[in-house]
């Protein structure tokens, strides 16, 4: 039995370090049982006094959120509901930012379709990987998660393979929200800023009048390019414009923010533990229904703005088919991502024979979720007099920083990632220096240098290409390409060819599935 599975999402709480020396030597005694039998072999297996207790057991989503797993006690077994909640829960993530501009990459209608069938396609998949372990005969594999059931299909191969694509998908993240949180501490201080000098944002003709504006900070965007100019201006209500000047150039969200979101999280990344982090995660769950009740508000408020043209490409709206659909789904892909940690998830259900019911009731509350989110913000964009390609990767710039129920989310959302991002940081840690030096801390200069390369590649990130749908969607074809089509369509045929069931209608379907995800990856580099 490995401690840490190769999986981005699911991680046992490493024991050596808790604050108890009496965990150091269960930990030690686990790491001396793993080294001396593969997970197949269950005779020198580690016994139940040296396994991490239940309440240790997390499973973490690539963008941050947490469950807790429970104990094998039938009793303290969850009912189907918190089952379907906790998958939502899980599932949902700054990928929601993005869904309005992924329908708009697509074309309104075609977007909805590509959203429809792409999470039909995720939740078959995800399916697979459900049953995947239990098609395993003559092995005990109640404790195994996919990585596992890969190692024992593709050996070394699809271990070390789960290992490269969960860090694509962890490191993406990281970068993600390293983008998200320099956007929202940007617009949390200029809302302050702005309160407390009495400074406006005047009209332009990039944004709309009223009290519920909507703007768009890049005019002229392409598509497939976010820019990183500046559109705000502002105009002096008693106080000196050298203030202002002086205010944006140590304020700017792309050359100083960044940086100093270092001196914040660099010191957080280096803890040996972040169980103190996880206290936080209920803040995914609180943002979300937040961010489900602005856009109702908002939709409310603006009425929506729809004209149907579907090929051609008119002053203010964009055609209901686009060649750009690969975008989203790219994004989808991330956005609909649990399948490494299904597994887990599923083992606290009361009721084992639920399972697939209540996996595909919650992919139809995570759909549905997606859909109006995307569906609303897309059709209240207010067109005319803004075009519907003003809709931005991140729906919440297309407010201003002055709009107090925006200031609120954006507020939310920054203290939720900064608790959730050494949680991150901390998985990372634990996979790579634990397959690399079979130490998860091995030394705080190895942890330092890892740390700097993260933390660099996401200031990078956010300094000279702060376009999150495109990171989302590079990340998530790129991990959903192994983890959610090649590597479960694979051993669902080798588990049927060995059964000898295999027919050529499902080889033919299976195979079609692989190279989905090979385009889907490889069209991403051609939008």
């Amino acid at each position: 039995m490995e401690l840490f599975y190769s999986c981005a999402s699911t991680f046992y709480d490493d024991p050596q370090e808790r604050v108890s020396a009496e965990a150091a030597i269960l930990n030690s005694r686990l790491h001396y049982y793993s080294r001396l039998t593969g997970s197949s072999d269950r005779l020198l297996s580690p016994p139940n006094h040296v396994i991490p207790r239940p309440e240790e057991i997390y499973i973490y989503s690539p963008l941050g959120t947490a469950f807790k797993v429970t104990g094998s006690d039938p009793s303290s077994k969850n009912p189907s509901i918190i089952t379907i909640f906790a998958i939502w829960n899980t599932m949902m993530g700054t990928s929601i930012l993005s869904i309005p501009w992924g329908i708009k990459q697509a074309g309104f209608t075609l977007g909805i379709l590509i959203l429809i069938f792409t999470g039909l396609l995720m939740v078959y998949c995800c399916y697979i990987v459900l049953k995947s372990s239990k098609a395993i005969p003559y092995v005990d594999t109640s404790d195994w998660e996919f990585p596992d059931v890969c190692r024992y299909y593709f050996g070394k191969f699809g271990q070390w393979s789960s290992l490269v694509f969960s860090m694509v998908s962890l490191i993406g993240a990281m970068v993600v929200y390293w983008v998200l949180m320099s956007n929202f501490l940007y617009n949390t201080g200029q809302f302050i800023y702005n309160y407390a000098h009495n400074v406006n944002m005047s009209d332009s003709e990039f944004g709309t009048n009223g009290s519920d504006k909507v703007i768009c900070p890049y005019p002229n965007t392409d598509p497939g390019v976010n820019n990183t100019i500046s559109t705000v201006y502002f105009i002096n209500s008693g106080n000196d414009t050298s203030d202002v000047s002086s205010f944006e150039h140590w304020w700017s969200k792309t050359n100083t923010i960044p940086f100093y979101l270092i001196i914040l999280l660099l010191p957080l990344l280096c803890f040996r533990s972040a169980s103190f982090f996880a206290r936080f995660t209920f803040l995914g769950t609180i943002s979300v229904i937040y961010l489900i009740v602005l856009v109702s508000v908002k939709a409310f408020r603006l009425g929506f703005h729809l004209e149907f043209h579907w090929f051609d490409t008119t002053e203010f709206f964009v055609p209901e088919f686009r060649l750009l659909f690969p975008q989203l789904t790219g994004v989808l892909t991330l956005a609909f991502f649990i399948h490494n940690c299904i597994i887990t998830l599923m083992k606290s259900n009361k009721n084992q024979d639920n399972n697939v019911r209540d996996l595909s009731i919650a992919y139809l509350l995570v759909g549905l979720t997606y859909l109006y989110v995307g569906v609303l913000i897309f059709a209240a964009f207010p067109s005319p007099p803004l075009f519907k390609d003003c809709i931005e990767p991140n729906f919440l710039d297309n407010f201003p920083s002055s709009d107090v129920m925006v200031f609120v989310a954006r507020t939310f959302l920054l203290f939720q990632m900064i608790t959730v991002y050494p949680l991150l940081g901390y998985l990372v840690r634990v996979q790579m220096m634990g397959q690399i030096f079979g130490n998860h801390y091995p030394s705080f200069f190895h942890v330092l240098a890892l740390n700097i390369l993260i933390v660099g590649a996401g200031v990078l990130m956010a300094k000279f290409y702060p376009n999150i749908g495109s990171i989302i969607r590079f990340s998530g074809a790129t991990c959903g390409l192994a983890l959610v089509f090649v590597f479960p369509a694979l051993v669902h045929m080798i588990s049927l060819k060995r059964q000898g069931v295999l027919r050529w209608p499902s080889a033919l379907f299976h195979s079609f599935l692989i190279l989905l995800g090979l385009a889907n990856l490889l069209a991403q580099f051609f939008m």
